[in-house]
């Protein structure tokens, strides 16, 4: 398990909330807020169907200024043969600031997320952050379209929250391979947003499906802000689209860190210099993202 010094996340802290010390201020860096070390107790840790667990930490100040499409790097403990030496990042997937709680939904995949899987209520979780540039909802946004797939979900359901806090019409559409794999419907109904659930095996999750039900709902009310997360294919369906309609668009990168702090350049990703060019760029998810502009990001 990583640890860092005091020192360390004070110096951090201190770059993340003045930025205008360091290069990344003269690249324009986006990270003005606190980051801490939270050592949170578990909640709970809940399956919520057969692949997704549902991960709920008490959480303090630091730890709730979380913004939706930012992420925590968390301390994953160790069980039995799985020893993780890095730490996993995982974007938040609810913020609860009334309850003083945050949550992460997450599929065990690895020796991470299976040493996550072995909390328990009353353990603690070493959780770094928060980290990273999230979702922004520009002042007179009217509609949001948020179009995930998976465990991506995790990452936009917090923007649901956020779009509709600010006025704006929020709909969602959710992809999964079958229907028990289908997360959150009532949760984004609650918070506002409407919702189409596509599936593989309902036959109506395939790039064309989903381009109809998208044309559709913007030609009943136009959307201004597109939003996705989860899957390289919508991706390049929303790019497609948002350039044909003149939409904005943001989406989040997922992608393996060492420190997650910019310092590593452990998880650069190729982005476009110009979003109309072929030209490319290497940006930093953990720094720059994990949220960036939809039409820079270069599928892969």
């Amino acid at each position: 398990m990583i640890r860092y010094s005091a020192e360390y996340v004070n110096r951090m802290t201190e770059t993340a909330i003045n930025p205008s010390s360091t290069a990344d201020a003269e690249a324009g860096c986006p990270q003005r807020f606190p980051i801490a070390e939270n050592l949170c107790p578990v909640l709970r840790n809940d399956w919520v169907n057969p692949e997704y667990k549902l991960l709920a930490l008490a959480a303090g100040p630091v730890a709730l200024a979380v913004r939706p499409g930012q992420f925590f790097h968390l301390a994953c403990p160790s069980i039995g043969a799985d020893e993780p030496l890095l730490r996993r990042p995982m974007s938040v997937y609810r913020i609860e600031p009334e309850l003083r709680e945050i949550q992460f939904l997450y599929k065990i995949q690895g020796s991470g997320t299976r040493g996550l899987a072995s909390l328990a209520a009353g353990d603690k979780l070493d959780a770094f952050g928060p980290l990273g540039h999230g979702f922004d909802v520009p002042p007179g946004t009217r509609h949001v379209l948020l179009v995930a797939r998976g465990v991506g979900l995790a990452t936009l359901a917090p923007l649901a929250r956020q779009a509709v806090a600010a006025g704006a019409a929020t709909t969602a559409i959710l992809s999964a391979r079958r229907d028990e794999l289908m997360m959150s419907q009532d949760y984004l109904r609650r918070s506002g947003a409407e919702v189409h659930a596509v599936t593989d095996d309902g036959g109506n999750s395939d790039v064309a499906s989903v381009e109809a039900l998208i044309r559709g709902i913007h030609a009943e009310r136009p959307v201004d802000l597109l939003a996705t997360c989860g899957s390289n294919r919508l991706l390049l369906l929303l790019q497609r689209l948002g350039k044909e309609h003149g939409i904005a668009g943001q989406v989040a990168l997922e992608q393996h860190m060492g420190c997650a702090l910019g310092m590593c350049y452990a998880c650069v990703r190729p982005v476009r210099i110009a979003v109309d060019g072929d030209a490319v760029t290497y940006r930093r998810v953990c720094w720059d993202g994990p949220v960036f502009d939809l039409q820079e990001v270069v599928s892969w």
